[in-house]
């Protein structure tokens, strides 16, 4: 159990967003957005976050981090920050420190997203039941999939991300060898990100139009792109758009997402004008023999600033409903 108040946190490769819980039921309050790199370790964050914000020192923490968490401390995928348990609660005199992966929460949260928090990409499905996934391109890619077993819900954290992404038709082919890859790969976070939209938009300019491929920031082809100020950058959205609708019916495949794909991350709010237009569904859907079965499965953008923030909430107050791996400090006997 958390003692309350309870120090909240979502930990992503550029930004760290923290709030506190004062009481069980209450609504998460934000005390800050830390950067990541402004910071030396999660600690120094949490003091200036708190020193912001004011209100009660906090009992007990939850801290959400982009990263594989499968050991006490954990080193986060797109940053040099280590997150260990122990020590940010020896460090505020804390009961408890609980670390999960970043889409715990977002999948925690979805089990009860308010219908206004959310943009409908394609037709609106209503509230179906069943397993429901969320994922979101951002600084990385994260993916969870939140799959109810009698009166608990199971939150399944994955590395989707680092999977491996190949051409489907005669266009991709032509496009794929002049990707930058990863190590040596080409996986869903090296497109399906804010570095990977960047890619994209080089390797478009580098087929049709012979340019050396030199990256652009993300930000600035979103821009560009979406006003139509360059035919690449515009380009290179559809892209990223097909790209993610083949990805997120593939999982939905995967778990069986009839209860709906929940898109986070920093980027597809941005563009949902592109997704709704730029053949994010046709992917979703083309998913023979399964078309019809895809076609009844709903996907939406979540459009809520913070979303992981009420899935916090809802492990730190009902932590009896939900099933998640987590490192836990001190640990539980």
């Amino acid at each position: 159990m958390f003692e309350f108040p309870v120090l909240i946190g979502d930990i992503g490769g550029t930004n760290a967003r923290f709030g506190w819980i004062e009481a069980r039921g209450a609504a998460p309050r934000l005390l800050s957005h830390e950067p990541t790199a402004g910071h030396p370790d999660p600690s120094a964050a949490i003091r200036a976050a708190l020193a912001k914000g004011g209100g009660p020192a906090p009992r007990s923490a939850i801290l959400a981090i982009a990263g594989r968490v499968d050991a006490p401390a954990v080193q986060l995928t797109n940053a040099d920050w280590v997150v260990e348990g122990a020590a940010i609660g020896r460090d505020f005199g804390l009961s408890r420190v609980a670390i999960v992966n970043d889409y715990v929460p977002v999948a925690a949260g979805a089990a009860g997203i308010a219908p206004d928090d959310l943009t409908p990409v394609g037709p609106d499905r209503g509230d179906p039941p069943g397993p429901r996934l969320v994922l979101g391109p951002g600084t990385g890619f994260g993916a969870a999939a939140l799959v109810p077993y009698g009166d608990r819900l199971a939150i399944v954290s994955t590395e989707a991300g680092h999977t491996d992404l190949g051409p489907a038709d005669a266009e991709e082919a032509a496009l794929w060898p002049a990707l930058e890859r990863t190590d040596d790969r080409i996986t869903v976070e090296t497109l399906l990100s804010g570095s990977g939209l960047s890619r994209l938009h080089a390797a478009i300019r580098a087929v049709r139009a012979g340019d050396d491929g030199h990256r652009v920031d993300p930000a600035e082809i979103t821009r560009t792109g979406l006003s139509g100020e360059d035919p690449h950058a515009q380009a290179a959205l559809h892209w990223f758009a097909r790209l993610l609708g083949r990805v997120c019916g593939d999982l939905a495949l995967i778990f069986l997402a009839t209860g709906g794909v929940y898109i986070g991350g920093g980027i597809a709010p941005r563009i949902v004008p592109i997704l709704r237009t730029g053949g994010f569904r046709e992917a979703f859907e083309r998913k023979a023999p399964f078309a019809a079965e895809m076609r009844a499965i709903p996907t939406s953008v979540i459009t809520v600033r913070d979303p992981a923030f009420s899935g916090l909430a809802a492990l730190a107050g009902e932590g009896g409903r939900f099933v998640y791996h987590g490192q836990v400090w001190p640990p539980q006997g």
